[in-house]
């Protein structure tokens, strides 16, 4: 039995039609939809949301041009997001549903993951009763193991990179995403598109507390005992004006173009004492972590920057999608965090179950690095050249 559900009207086009059957019809199932139907209101007519993920139009006689219907008359009966309904009756006729862009696009490659409830019904029904390997485990334990697998698979193995692209205003911040774990590579990108590296410098630090002091240095209090903190940090202010002066130059000598280093109108390094780190003409950042933002040096003011970071694919229901070519290991994961947490298991059995997880998540970690022969071939044709780094 095949496993794709929607039509190629529905995949490409977001579009699923059914037919008004009887009369004072107002429930309306797409059932062969991948993508959860989502309604900007509710059954009392409040919106809850910006806007509905869907557009519903009613045709009274086939081809006749179809009547878009208002969104605030309608709203997701079920929680599956399969079933809308309608607070006006419509009797003979189609129906028709036709997704939002983004929707479509949220829902194209959709099947090469599967999500995290399948693979937990999935585990259950398989290793979980009878004479299985498990003959009883509490689904709440197996949705903490899954989800606790899914962390630490998005950490290492999973495709888990997000991005966001982003303008650099004039107070040189932008706040870090609200499910960042950690930064993969900050970038401001050119006229033409093309990302240019931006690293994080160790020439100044933003500090995590300001403690107001007093004459003799000691921090003061406040009236109920807790030390008194400056609103702005002066370290952060000198670099904010002073990072223009930090940019990387182009420095012409008779011997040829080189980059030099230029703090407080002092060369940091000459000719063969160049600092590598330094070494770039694409600005800087730091992470604040005093006031959760990214801080950038003020040459990138008003540039537009793409921000890449690892979420741990659990922060919103969009995420939890396992790929398909990870299942396996994912099972394995389960089977062995049941295992080793119970008692009377022999050792013999969890140190089993411990190497079979190992070797399932390196198997997935090669089959998710997507190595392609003709690529890698393409790549050696350079193989001659010396290597400058």
């Amino acid at each position: 039995m095949g496993l794709i559900k929607e039509t190629n009207a529905q995949y490409y086009s977001g579009q699923a039609v059914v037919e008004v059957s009887g009369s004072g019809q107002t429930d309306f199932t797409f059932n062969n939809y991948n993508t959860k139907l989502i309604s900007a209101y509710d059954q009392n007519y409040n919106q809850v949301r910006s806007n509905s993920n869907y557009t519903m139009y009613y045709i009274l006689t086939p081809g006749d041009v179809p009547i878009a219907l208002d969104p605030a008359q309608s709203f997701v009966l079920d929680k599956e997001g399969t079933t809308i309904r309608q607070f006006n009756t419509y009797t003979g006729g189609l129906m028709v549903c036709e997704l939002q862009e983004y929707a479509v696009e949220d829902n194209y490659g959709s099947y090469s993951h599967t999500s995290l409830n399948d693979v937990i019904n999935n585990f259950l029904i398989t290793y979980v009763g009878e004479d299985k390997l498990i003959p009883k485990v509490k689904r709440s334990d197996v949705i903490f193991h899954a989800k606790r697998g899914l962390q630490e698979f998005s950490f290492d193995t999973l495709k888990s990179k997000k991005s966001q692209e982003l303008t650099i205003p004039p107070s040189l911040s932008v706040a870090i995403p609200q499910d960042y774990v950690n930064y993969v590579k900050v970038s401001w990108v050119d006229g033409g598109g093309v990302t240019r590296v931006i690293y994080p410098t160790t020439l100044t630090q933003n500090p995590t507390e300001l403690p107001i002091q007093d004459t003799d240095g000691i921090p003061t209090q406040g009236s109920f005992g807790q030390n008194l903190e400056a609103a702005q940090s002066e370290i952060e202010g000198r670099w904010k004006n002073q990072s223009a002066l930090l940019s990387q130059q182009w420095q012409n000598y008779p011997w040829g173009y080189y980059w030099g280093y230029y703090p407080s109108l002092n060369w940091y390094g000459k000719f063969y004492g160049l600092n590598p780190e330094t070494a770039q003409a694409n600005g800087w950042f730091t992470i604040n972590e005093r006031t959760g933002m990214f801080s950038f040096s003020s040459d990138l003011a008003g540039a537009l920057v793409t921000l890449e970071y690892i979420s741990d694919g659990l922060a919103a229901n969009g995420d939890t999608q396992v790929p398909k070519m990870a299942e396996d290991a994912m099972y394995k994961h389960i089977i062995y965090s049941i295992l080793a947490g119970r008692r009377n298991i022999p050792e013999y059995i969890v140190q089993r179950w411990k190497k079979d997880r190992a070797a399932a998540l390196r198997n997935a970690k090669i089959r998710l690095s997507n190595i392609k022969s003709s690529e890698f071939v393409q790549i050696m044709r350079g193989k001659s050249k010396w290597i400058k780094h």
